[in-house]
């Protein structure tokens, strides 16, 4: 009986030391890595698309600044040519003609090349490409718009590139 009770004793003192044992329970620690990144990705994001939205903004900035000038320039181009086919223009007055087509196409050039950067910016930023597919081709409008200059129609050249501010504003609208 002795070593019933000893035993019975052992038991009792045993007992809830094991239970301590095994009432822990062993879990792995998270990490908030993916938490952090997909909140780095989404701010990576809302800074790219942010900046994307400020470049295609100047660009509509730089058009339209553009388009108001070409209007007074085409109607003064239009005016000295008339005047240089009836043989009312002098020399000097050519030579200025000329003087401002080329400024005009050069003026035009930068413009295409300017849209041309924005277009590969969005194609190449995995942010922007879904802006792109509305993007795309706004640099064409505007390399039409330079070949309708070189050819004289500067009045239709700035036609054209009302065509591309109105593509511009459509993909900033779809930005926001």
């Amino acid at each position: 009986m002795k070593r019933a009770a000893i035993l019975s004793i052992i038991c009792l003192l045993l007992l809830p030391a094991s239970s301590f044992a095994q009432g822990r329970q062993r879990t792995t620690t998270r990490r908030n890595t993916q938490k952090t990144t997909r909140a780095g990705t989404s701010q990576n994001t809302a800074d790219a698309r942010t900046g994307g939205a400020k470049r295609v903004g100047d660009q509509i900035k730089i058009l339209t600044r553009f388009l108001y000038l070409l209007g007074g320039v085409s109607k003064g181009i239009e005016a000295a040519d008339a005047a240089a086919q009836r043989g009312e223009a002098n020399q000097a007055q050519v030579d200025q003609t000329n003087q401002s087509k080329t400024s005009v196409k050069n003026s035009l050039r930068n413009v295409r090349e300017g849209l041309d950067k924005l277009e590969i910016d969005f194609r190449a930023t995995p942010e922007l490409q879904r802006y792109y597919t509305s993007l795309a081709g706004v640099a064409a409008g505007a390399a039409s718009a330079e070949d309708q200059a070189a050819a004289g129609q500067f009045d239709q050249a700035g036609r054209s590139l009302l065509g591309v501010v109105n593509r511009l504003t459509d993909v900033l609208l779809e930005m926001r």
